[in-house]
């Protein structure tokens, strides 16, 4: 059961980074991403957390 839960955490993550790369502009596919930039991946992890904290302050 434990597992289960994981996937769908591991899943919801997935969707959840590449809706964020969409939203900066970076081009992100599936598997390996060690082409991008260090400024490229910065700004997706930065959107995530922006997005994270907005839906924090809506509750």
């Amino acid at each position: 059961m434990k597992g289960t839960f994981t996937q769908k955490g591991k899943e919801a993550m997935e969707r959840f980074k590449m809706e964020s790369a969409s939203e900066v502009g970076v081009n992100l596919k599936q598997g390996y991403n060690g082409d991008l930039t260090a400024r490229e991946a910065g700004s997706i992890g930065g959107q995530m957390v922006k997005k994270m904290i907005d839906a924090y302050k809506m509750q």
